[in-house]
């Protein structure tokens, strides 16, 4: 099941994170898709505040550490492969803890290891629309589908 949203700016697309959030449980596999600047990060951030990771904890993209770890209500993976050449550095790295540990892992990038994503992943693809507007594309398990969508619908989200 696919459906999309636009969003205007990024306090939009983080709180589209967040409510996304909000529907997530221990397991969940985020696999973020999209151009550099399109809102990967900032939709990672809102993730983090919807599974209640401190406000002071500043969510970062992990692009030169590779995995950043937050605590909130569940553990929250942020992997960014963004360096990848391939899914052989991310199996390097134990991707297992994270892929089907206690949290929720988000990974930025995931185009480049699309072959280890879990099939009970969720997939988000951003694109462009114009300078401060962003389709967000969402695509996951049907069973699970409805629930986000009514959660971002109740947010004040209108799919298209």
């Amino acid at each position: 099941m696919k459906s999309s949203v636009i969003t205007r700016g990024p306090e939009e697309t983080c709180r589209l994170g967040c409510l996304l959030a909000s529907s997530l449980i221990k397991g969940d596999v985020v696999a973020l898709r999209g151009e550099l600047g399109v809102g990967k990060t900032c939709f990672t951030q809102g993730i983090a505040r919807g599974l209640a990771v401190p406000e002071e904890e500043l969510v970062t993209s992990p692009s030169f550490t590779i995995v950043n770890e937050y605590r909130g209500r569940l553990i929250l993976y942020h992997v960014d492969v963004y360096r990848f050449s391939d899914a052989a550095e991310l199996m390097n790295i134990g991707y297992e803890e994270f892929f089907f540990g206690d949290g929720v892992t988000v990974i930025e990038w995931a185009d480049k290891v699309m072959e280890l994503i879990p099939s009970h992943a969720f997939l988000i693809d951003f694109f462009y629309v114009d300078d401060n507007s962003r389709q967000v594309c969402f695509s996951g398990p049907e069973s699970r589908m409805e629930g986000i969508k009514k959660s971002i619908t109740e947010g004040g989200f209108a799919w298209l």
